[in-house]
């Protein structure tokens, strides 16, 4: 057997976002937000996957949406490359999903929560020493939790993640197994299949069930997730060893020990900005231009004077 990445967005919207991925869907919600407690009993799927292909993806959703039976809003996401505004982009999108629950007129008390569950293929907090962070609202001074948990950002850092399959133990330990690791596998762990949920996640993401041509689309993301990682590093080495000889050369000039650390910020911004616009070049002939301004961390403006 051979299984598609999950770490893929569309990847991931199949396996997690489809008509059938219903009680998919709610053990992995368990074990990721809850430690594996059946909290959540059902759910419902607010932008169902349709199939959709690459080169059509001006009309796909990426992320998977769901409401919880308690009435709270989560929004899942798999984000594969580190690019520039992100951090911001999930905190959008969390304050839009809980401010948009309301109409003209209506009660403040009608505003139900919101999750906003982020799974990244990168260390996003090198400082914190585990796999899952959670993220309230808290008094600045004494940490002291704000009266209302509205709004709650979860992020899980794949990297983190290390366990091989037979120290696999939690319920959690499992499906973060098959999101790392799914694509490299040529069978199903036993440990696994025991969870009826995870064998259906297998079976979805099992190519013998697609087409030839979402199998081609689904590699072509993968290659193209590939390329792009490769643009920014290069970028960013380039951008570091031209700030570099820059900074010394001014620093030399003027005796100025300031001058190494500017010249190594400019030329690190330029080579930043440089690899995000090469990524945005690469896309304009098959993304519309807010999918390329969320791709590259460009803004819609800059995207759009380059594809003028």
């Amino acid at each position: 057997m051979r299984f598609i990445n999950p770490k893929t967005d569309y990847a991931f919207k199949k396996i997690f976002g489809s008509e059938q991925s219903h009680d998919i869907l709610i053990s992995f919600l368990n074990a990721i937000l809850y430690d594996g407690k059946p909290v959540i009993q059902d759910l419902e799927i607010l932008n169902p996957y349709l199939a959709p292909k690459i080169r059509g993806v001006k009309q796909t959703y990426l992320d998977v949406k769901a409401t919880l039976d308690n009435e709270t809003t989560v929004i899942i996401e798999m984000q594969v490359l580190n690019i520039e505004g992100f951090e911001k982009r999930i905190l959008y999108n969390a304050a839009k999903a809980y401010s948009n629950q309301l109409g003209v007129g209506q009660d403040y008390s009608l505003l139900n929560p919101v999750i906003a569950l982020t799974i990244t293929d990168f260390v996003m907090f090198p400082e914190i020493n585990q796999l899952i962070s959670r993220f309230i609202l808290k008094e600045k001074d004494f940490l002291i939790d704000y009266p209302i948990y509205d709004i709650e950002l979860v992020f899980v850092e794949l990297p983190k993640f290390e366990k091989d399959v037979k120290d696999l133990e939690t319920l959690a330990d499992k499906w973060l197994y098959f999101l790392k690791c799914a694509r490299q596998l040529a069978i199903v762990p036993e440990s696994m299949n025991l969870v009826p949920e995870i064998s259906q996640a297998f079976a979805i993401a099992n190519e013998i069930n697609l087409t030839p041509e979402q199998i081609e689309d689904m590699e072509m993301q993968e290659m193209f997730i590939h390329d792009q990682r490769n643009v920014i590093k290069k970028a960013i080495n380039q951008g570091l060893a031209e700030g570099k000889a820059q900074g010394l050369a001014e620093g030399k000039a003027e005796g100025k020990a300031e001058g190494k650390a500017e010249g190594k910020a400019e030329g690190k911004a330029e080579g930043l900005l440089e690899g995000k616009l090469e990524m945005a070049r690469q896309l304009l002939d098959v993304l519309d231009d807010l999918a390329i301004s969320r791709a590259s961390g460009l803004s819609v403006e800059e995207v759009a004077r380059l594809r003028s």
